[in-house]
């Protein structure tokens, strides 16, 4: 329903201990059966106690998490894609945005049981952003000049600023000028971490 980026939890001792614990012996044992792993690993983790533990794993980018660390990153995407086929990944200095982002779903009521398809959502079409927002479209299609929702997960608005409560009031202002009533998204996204702040 919703993430932001950069995470809140993670410092360097608890990265140290993803990487050792989780990262290293699956790209170990990739190699010791001889099918070296190159791609995305999308570790999806439990920390508790400062400790790690793996719940999953996908080989695809999952959004909105995607959609939160892309915006920040400054390093061309298509860079790193074309230094891991070229085995010149280690060499490549990645660098990323200092600033935070959050990213809010949009679904279609319901979800996710019973949801209406083919509801116009008039106001996305026509939306002027700022270079700093983004919406990303997820279950939408165009007909006649016109957007549509078409799916569950319909849209995702997207801010990024220097401060998180920032990026959470511009990506929650998004959703209200766009206004569509057959949706809902959650009013929550980040706030624990904001309010550890204040």
């Amino acid at each position: 329903m919703g993430a932001y980026s950069p995470s809140a939890i993670i410092n360097k001792n608890l990265e140290k201990k993803i990487i050792k614990k989780i990262i290293e012996p699956t790209l170990l044992y990739f190699k010791k059966k001889g099918h070296p792993y190159k791609g995305i690993l999308y570790a999806g983790l439990m920390i508790i106690k400062n400790e790690p533990f793996l719940i999953e794993y996908n080989v695809r980018m999952g959004d909105p998490e995607c959609q939160t660390i892309l915006t920040r990153l400054k390093t061309d995407f298509l860079e790193i894609i074309n230094a891991t086929l070229t085995n010149k990944l280690s060499s490549l200095n990645v660098k990323w945005r200092k600033q935070k982002s959050i990213c809010i779903v949009v679904c279609a009521n319901g979800y996710p049981g019973k949801y209406k398809k083919n509801d116009e959502i008039k106001k996305l079409k026509n939306l002027n952003l700022k270079k700093n927002n983004f919406i990303f479209h997820a279950g939408t299609y165009i007909k006649d000049n016109k957007i549509f929702s078409n799916g569950g997960r319909v849209f995702n608005a997207l801010s990024v600023s220097n401060k998180l409560l920032n990026a959470r009031v511009q990506a929650l202002n998004l959703i209200k000028r766009i206004g569509w009533k057959k949706g809902f998204y959650r009013n929550d996204i980040g706030w624990r971490t904001i309010n550890k702040k204040k």
